[in-house]
């Protein structure tokens, strides 16, 4: 008996260390600090020992900084969240709009990230609005949802483009970004006339096992802890942070992008997630040569023709 207590007191004292090493890894992926002069490492980059540090202490993310601006005029606009936290973007019409296109970047990304998609964006003859999530660039805050608070910036950015244009609205996100507008989408009944997608995940258990594949740690129960940790600490259910039940909720045209190099959504998400589109005028196009990536930057005469394609068909 005397032995069996004992391992009783071991099992639980470790599960309770596994749930602190959780939150505190948990908090620090989710809450960026200033130090513009930090550089940010993907796991895969990390040496042993980084790793080791990560997986017993998290490690600490510096807030995304803009080096790289439009190289045409641009109005800086912010918008303020029901919280009061101001969101940063970049406005820039063309003459004679046929249309608008708001672009979402991904997790410790900015609105930098897709510049060379607005440039295109504007060419076809589409003002574009390019937007810094919370904690993200320019904008206010420190704390990232990975997509669930996010859905408000999506809703805001819509609102503004409606106040400056009359023209249909496109919305384009990758990643993260790609996840909050499908939240978006579901939550606020967002209605733009098509949306381009790339690379989103289909749950955030499933964002979080990406993780844990890249430091080469089993996913269950690590992800499920982590996921559990990651709500509780913001105030939401993590588990029901999914993108491929948003997506049921889609009704407008879709052409959605996947890598078929991708480590972090794999391609059983990538199914679940366009097989769960609610809209019967929808396009999955994998890019063979391409990862988790910016697929304009990667493969630009291809991603441009699937894009021009879709807008302009009817």
């Amino acid at each position: 008996m005397k032995l069996l207590k004992r391992l009783g007191y071991l099992l639980l004292a470790l599960f309770l260390l596994l749930n602190v090493i959780a939150a505190f890894h948990v908090w620090k992926f989710t809450h960026f600090y200033d130090d513009p002069s930090h550089v940010n490492k993907k796991p895969e980059q990390m040496a042993i020992g980084e790793k080791m540090q990560m997986i017993l202490l998290g490690v600490r993310i510096s807030k995304s900084v803009i080096k790289h601006f439009p190289d045409t005029v641009y109005k800086d606009v912010n918008l303020k969240t029901a919280k009061g936290i101001r969101i940063n973007s970049w406005w820039i019409p063309v003459a004679n709009p046929i249309g608008n296109v708001i672009l979402f970047h991904g997790y410790n990304g900015s609105k930098q990230g897709p510049l060379p998609e607005a440039a295109y964006f504007r060419s076809l003859g589409y003002n574009t609005l390019l937007v810094d999530f919370r904690a993200h660039g320019n904008s206010g805050g420190n704390t990232c949802s990975i997509g669930f608070y996010e859905k408000e910036e999506v809703k805001l950015a819509m609102e503004y483009v409606q106040q400056q244009s009359k023209k249909p609205i496109v919305l384009w996100g990758v990643s993260m970004g790609a996840a909050a507008i499908l939240n978006s989408i579901a939550q606020y009944q967002l209605q733009p006339a098509k949306i381009i997608i790339e690379c989103p995940y289909a749950t955030l258990v499933d964002a979080v096992n990406s993780r844990m594949r890249s430091v080469h740690l089993p996913t269950t129960p690590l992800s499920q802890l982590l996921t559990f940790w990651g709500g509780l600490e913001q105030g939401f259910w993590g588990f029901g942070m999914q993108p491929a039940a948003y997506a049921k909720k889609v009704s407008m045209p879709t052409l959605y992008f996947w890598g078929k190099q991708d480590i972090r959504v794999m391609q059983h998400e990538t199914k679940t997630v366009f097989n769960n589109l609610g809209t019967t005028n929808k396009q999955l196009y994998v890019i063979e040569k391409a990862g988790h990536e910016s697929f304009c930057r990667k493969v630009p005469a291809e991603w441009k023709r699937e894009v021009r394609k879709f807008l302009q068909h009817q």
